[in-house]
Parts: C-alpha cells; structure tokens; sequence
C-alpha cells in the first residue's frame, strides 16, 4: 500500500477535506515542542484553519524531545497526516499541512536551538506533559535536582529539557540581537504560562541574572486552557483509515468533534488569528482553566483509576455503568461544583452534562489507563485543589476521597486479580516503595502515600477529615473490590 506523502495527494477520496493555501510556499513562524497526537488534533488544527483562511507564515516545526517515533510517522509522509474527527453520528477527514517539518532534538540539540533562536520563529509552544516542566508540582518551583536540569545547567549548548531548550534559544535571541519570542504552554496546568514563565526565569537566573532580566522584557508567556479528547492512536485506527483513503498513514489522529481553546492575549511577536477559527482570546484565562481542570479533568481522573480497578479498558465502557454515571454526576455538582464561580453567561450544568455526554462517546477509544498515567503530576491540579478549598469551607469531599483512595490502590501496582499494573509515573519507584512496605494495611498505606509532599505538600497529611475519608474507600476497595464499592455507594 502506498503510503500518504506529497505525491500520493492526488489520490485521496474526494470525501477528506484539503488545504487551499499552497504548502510549498509556507514557511515556519511556530515551533513546537512535544509533537505527540494531542498537537496534532488541537493546536496544528486551529493552525490549519488559520492557514486556510488567512494564510501567512505560520507553519509549524515540529520537534520531539525524546523518542523519535512522531517523526518516523510524519517525515516519510512529507509532514502531511489525516485528523479523523470520530463521533457516534460517523468520521469526518481532513487532511493537516500545518506541519511542515520534524525534529527530533537529542540527535541535533545545538540546531534546534539554532532554529528556535531564528527570528522567524515568533511563537513557540509546547504539549510535554506535567512532568515536562520540572518542577514540584505542590510548589511550582523548578527542581534544580531533576537529572535533565542539573545536566542543561552544565550543558546549555546541548539541553535535554524543555525548559533548557527554551533558555538557550532565547539567550542566543539576546547574544544576536533578536528580538524574544512568545513561549505557548499548552499543557493541562493550572496558570501553565505563570508556571512556564516562573522555571524559565529560576533557570535563567542560575544562568545569568542579566538573561533572566532580557527574558522578562523580551518573552511572554500566555495562559492558555485546551480541550479535546484525543485518544492513542491504534493500529486498527490507521487500518480503517487505510481502508478509506487507498493510502497508508502512519500519523493520523483520533479526536472528538468538540474542541476548545482559550488562549490570554500576550504575545510579543504576533500570531496567527486563531480567534476567528473558533479560539477564544481574552484577558483572563483563569476561571475557564479552573472550570476545565476540576470539572473534565477531574472527572476524568476519577472515572480513570476506578474504571480501570473495575476491569474497564475504556472511559465510554465505565459511563455504560449507572453508578459510575451517578457518581461523576454527582462529584461534578458537588465536590468540584461547589468550588466554582463561573461566569455569568457561563451555562456550568450545561457544560457538566455536555462532558458527561463526551465521555459517553463509544466511537472514541479513551483508554483508562492512558488518562492513569502520571498521575503524581495531574492529581494536585486535578484534585487537591478543590480538596484543598473544600475543607476550607467544610464543604464536600467524599468523592475526592474515594478518586485518591482509587488513585493509591492504583498505583500500588497490583490489580484485584492479583495482575501487575504497569504504573508509568515518574515517582512509580518512591510510589511503590511507599504502597510495599504497608500492603494490607489501609490506614498505614494512606498515612505513607499522603506523606508524600511532592504530591500532596505539607499540609494534606494533617488533615485528619481526608486522611481518615481516603482510609474508608481504600478499605472498602480491599474487602470488596472497587466495582462492588461504587455500585453500593451510589446506587
């Protein structure tokens, strides 16, 4: 089968939607860094549209800073991929060019850094995960002790990190008189351009002060809110897709038709007008991120750790349950709700029955366990916020409680049936350790776990009412498994 690339355009169906603006002419004015399937089905997306209707030098480099895997799908394609938007009424396909070339950094660090210092280079952003930005979570400090920054401190000319990346190709911008550029987080952080912003400047201080001071006048760093429901990409995926197109594409993408993108108005260096393809600039981004983070991604987390405990593989298999649906009702009015303040023109039972219809989506493979993975790094942004704010104002926690508890007996690393849980976190060692020592013994095994402050700081563990709330569930869940547990607690 031949495979999707510059030369085979030609023989796509008519049904695949195409770019009108001519891809031999667009030039690079973005780079990204950590070009995974979410990129490609949110950020490229809005791009492509941009580019549809506007035009303009705004194509995207995409780099990858670990494996080289993206750019093995994209590079023998020309860049070009297929986004399949996937719902229970059918697929939509429309072909991506936003993307015009691939990188990965370790095999050439000194020239991405070259092409991220290029003045042409106006935006760059990043989708690299929570852990990504090294820092604490609980603190949102860098962590000067994590191997790829002490390593990047040593070695800016070659960095490993994101944040080292973003360093030295500003400290390059400054040395040949450049202008900055405009540094995009768009991970599922709490204000992730404060955050982004804060290591950045630690990093540079521990470099120079005089960057550092450079970096704060000459880069800005927006907050942005993303949403799409993008699962992994499977191999019965792309042969459907090989199927319909007559052409093997080993980059597409899987996403939901629903998307949304909220972006804070600051950048130094101009950007595509994404605000007229369906972005929503603003001034503030904060109360929408909350709203996302403590009502979907919450939600979601929840749903993740008990579904996978109760034998289900994907998220549309645990809203099939009705106790599961209840439960996640309920956390969202309650536990969650209760700690949100939306916006007057802002329909928020609307919005959680829209995610609970979202989440219902069978088309949409969503695997429990992909949503499970790394969760020392989502759950304090997730979670323990609204857990935080709740006992505050004594309000509701039990739900919190029973997703921590879930989240414990996850990462214990043994399922129910006795089967090893393949934990993919990046405190799994000191997780493990901890959960080891006090197996079969609940109340110990939380007391271990929520000492843990990287995850839960100092505080959590001396709250009598959370320590004593995730005991019952995490009990509860060794007498009777967690499917039997949620069944009778919310029948």
């Amino acid at each position: 089968m031949n495979r999707l690339c510059q030369s085979s355009l030609g023989q796509l169906p008519a049904e695949v939607i195409k770019p009108n603006y001519d891809r031999a002419r667009l030039k690079a004015g973005i780079v990204h860094l950590g070009i995974g399937a979410f990129h490609r089905a949110h950020q490229a997306f809005y791009t492509e549209a941009a580019l549809n209707r506007f035009g303009g030098d705004w194509g995207i480099i995409g780099c990858s800073l670990r494996s080289p895997s993206v750019r093995e799908q994209m590079a023998p394609q020309d860049n070009w991929y297929t986004l399949v938007e996937r719902s229970s009424e059918g697929e939509k396909l429309q072909l991506i060019g936003a993307v015009v070339s691939t990188l990965v950094g370790p095999e050439n660090p000194a020239a991405l850094v070259a092409i991220m210092a290029d003045p042409a280079i106006k935006i760059v952003s990043l989708t690299v995960t929570e852990k990504g930005y090294c820092h604490d979570p609980a603190t949102g400090d860098i962590n000067f002790s994590h191997p790829d920054i002490q390593h990047d401190l040593q070695h800016l000319v070659a960095p490993k990190s994101a944040i080292g990346y973003l360093v030295a190709a500003l400290q390059q911008r400054q040395q040949q008189g450049h202008s900055g550029f405009t540094a995009l987080s768009c991970d599922n952080l709490p204000n992730n351009g404060q955050v982004l912003q804060k290591v950045v400047l630690q990093f540079a201080q521990k470099v120079s002060p005089a960057l550092a001071a450079w970096i704060s006048a000459n880069a800005s760093f927006p907050c942005t809110m993303i949403d799409r429901i993008v699962p992994a990409t499977t191999d019965a995926d792309r042969a459907e897709i090989e199927a319909r197109l007559g052409l093997r594409d080993e980059a597409m993408v899987v996403a939901e038709p629903f998307t949304q993108w909220v972006i804070e108005d600051n950048f130094v260096n101009g950007r595509p007008q994404w605000e007229a393809v369906g972005a929503q600039l603003v001034k503030e981004v904060h109360i929408f991120e909350k709203i996302k983070l403590r009502l979907l991604n919450g939600s979601h987390s929840t749903l993740a750790y008990t579904g996978y405990l109760s034998g289900f593989d994907y998220i549309s298999e645990v809203m099939a349950e009705p106790a599961f649906v209840k439960m996640i009702k309920t956390y969202m009015e309650r536990e969650a709700g209760e700690t949100i303040q939306a916006p007057a023109d802002f329909d928020i039972a609307y919005y959680q029955q829209q995610l609970r219809d979202r989440f219902c989506n069978k088309a949409l493979k969503h695997r429990t366990w992909q949503i499970a993975m790394d969760g020392s790094q989502k759950l304090p942004q997730r979670l323990l916020e609204s857990l935080r704010e709740q006992l505050a104002g004594k309000g509701h926690i039990d739900i919190i409680c029973l997703a921590v508890a879930a989240w414990i007996r996850y990462v214990s690393g043994v399922d129910e049936k006795g089967n090893a849980i393949e934990v993919s976190d990046p405190l799994a060692d000191e997780l493990h350790s901890a959960c080891d020592q006090h197996q079969g013994n609940p109340a110990a095994l939380v007391k271990a776990v929520v000492s843990i402050t990287k995850v839960f700081g100092s505080d959590l563990q001396n709250e009598q009412r959370f320590v004593e709330g995730v005991t019952q569930w995490l009990t509860r869940f060794y007498d009777k498994g967690v499917l039997t547990t949620v069944r009778e607690a919310f029948k």
